[in-house]
């Protein structure tokens, strides 16, 4: 039986199930799937779940955006699985797939440390939350394609989910799992699956010529797959920063890091990542290497900052850094120097302004003179930043229920995903994913998303039944 089969038995709950928990999910892409896998294989007891998102289909949302065989995923397989304490799931799951060992035979007999396109991935995900549905015949799943306007308190500890159409029951637990966020322009309670916006200009350039916005990893799966569908033009990036992805090492850059303790002033604490790199290059290993093994330490360090210099980070300090972890397969990255380096695409950094009917004006970086640039296509490959003037979000400030993180980048959060608000945590309310970015440094990386949304099912399970224990 297909999911979507699976989901329209399971559709109609009888009166018993308002006697058992009600969890909500809003967001049907990576995070809000994970959350729905991690509590299914998770609450041992039976439980009524609802996924709420506009989308018709379920997703991947940003990360996994209209996953064409030429998009590759930026992190190797060893960090895909979605199974708590099974690392190897993901790549058992592509040695049981005869087409893929068929496409890929040179990785047999494990694909730990090769990069997949981004469908791949979404297919193991799906199959994944398929058959999680599958094996729980004691729990209800609905599917809301509503747009989630509202989080209110109801009755007691319960939570009213508000959107367009007729009310919705109460619900015991709400996961918000909405990707990157909300914006207010287009509410959505689910991350966006579409492709990068692109608006066409007038002709005014000889040279067919498109303009990329942003600089991450969004506009480098745009512009190779512009050239593996034979664009042949002239591409320019725009960014308000002007760094790159860097490359992965061709083969797995295991963790280091120096044992000494870290200093706590963050022009310090740079100084000292420098050499990290530095020393590890100097004895044969990588900078990768230094800052795979930074992870382990970012939070801690993160949560030691003032918020001063977390602010200076963010301003000054961040787009360096998610250009040296958001980082290419070596493949990839080759490809796009080779662009740069001939000239058929160009970088250049300044600050977008606003679309014309020509192309675009930019301000130069550096520079007060507004320029206009002649192009037939101007797309926006910018990840959705949150906005917390949205419906939704505005909802939950405003009733005291959530607070923005110290750098406005979204909600504050506790490691297992729970809201935050002056210290104290919403007991019934999460944010699961990169939505707790000011808070959890990597937090829109899968090894985090997927560690976080066990944690928070597991602060579920043992709320409902304390003697719960993971399936």
């Amino acid at each position: 039986m297909t999911v979507q089969g699976l989901f329209s038995a399971r559709a109609n709950a009888s009166a018993s199930t308002y006697a058992i928990p009600r969890i909500a999910v809003i967001g049907r892409g990576f995070s809000g799937m994970m959350t729905a896998i991690a509590l299914m294989k998770t609450m041992r007891t039976p439980f009524h779940l609802q996924l709420f998102d506009p989308n018709s289909s379920v997703s991947g949302g940003q990360a996994l955006a209209s996953g064409h065989s030429s998009e590759i995923l930026n992190s190797r397989v060893r960090d895909l699985s979605v199974s708590a304490g099974d690392p190897d799931d993901f790549n058992d799951w592509l040695c049981s797939n005869a087409a893929f060992r068929s496409a890929v035979p040179a990785a047999i007999p494990g694909f730990l440390q090769i990069f997949v396109p981004k469908s791949i991935f979404s297919d193991y995900v799906y199959q994944r939350f398929s058959e999680a549905l599958s094996s729980r015949r004691d729990i209800t799943v609905q599917v809301s394609s509503e747009t989630v306007t509202g989080i209110r308190r109801g009755r007691g500890d319960r939570f009213l989910v508000e959107s367009a159409s007729a009310p919705n029951p109460l619900f015991d637990m709400v996961m918000l799992a909405t990707g990157y966020g909300v914006s207010a322009d287009e509410p959505q309670s689910g991350e966006p699956v579409a492709m990068p916006t692109a608006v066409r200009a007038r002709r005014l350039v000889s040279r067919p010529h498109t303009v990329l916005l942003g600089s991450g990893l969004r506009v480098v799966d745009r512009l190779l797959q512009m050239r593996d569908n034979g664009y042949a033009g002239q591409i320019t990036i725009v960014s308000r920063r002007g760094f790159l992805p860097q490359s992965h090492t061709r083969s797995n850059a295991d963790p280091v890091f120096p044992a000494e303790a870290m200093p706590g002033n963050l022009s310090d604490i740079i100084r000292f990542i420098r050499g990290a790199c530095q020393e590890a290059e100097a004895s044969g290993q990588s900078w990768q290497s230094v800052m795979n093994g930074l992870r382990k330490h970012a939070r801690s360090l993160w949560r030691s900052l003032p918020a001063g210099q977390k602010q200076q980070f963010n301003r000054h300090l961040r787009a360096l850094y998610d250009s040296h972890r958001n980082r290419l397969p070596e493949a990839l990255h080759v490809r796009l120097q080779q662009e740069l380096a001939e000239g058929n695409t160009v970088l250049r950094r300044g600050h977008f302004q606003r679309r014309t009917p020509t192309g675009l004006t930019m301000r130069p970086a550096g520079q007060q003179e507004i320029e206009q640039i002649y192009a037939d296509e101007v797309i926006d490959c910018r990840c959705q930043e949150p906005d917390l003037d949205a419906p939704l979000m505005r909802s939950l400030i405003d009733a005291g229920l959530a607070m923005p993180d110290e750098l406005g980048l979204g909600l504050a959060v506790e490691a297992t995903g729970a809201l935050s608000v002056d210290g104290r945590t919403i007991d019934g309310l999460f944010a699961i994913g990169p939505l707790g970015l000011g808070s959890l440094p990597d937090i829109d990386l899968v090894p985090e998303i997927v560690s976080q949304a066990y944690a928070a099912a597991e602060g579920v399970a043992t709320r409902f039944y304390p003697q719960c224990k993971a399936v």
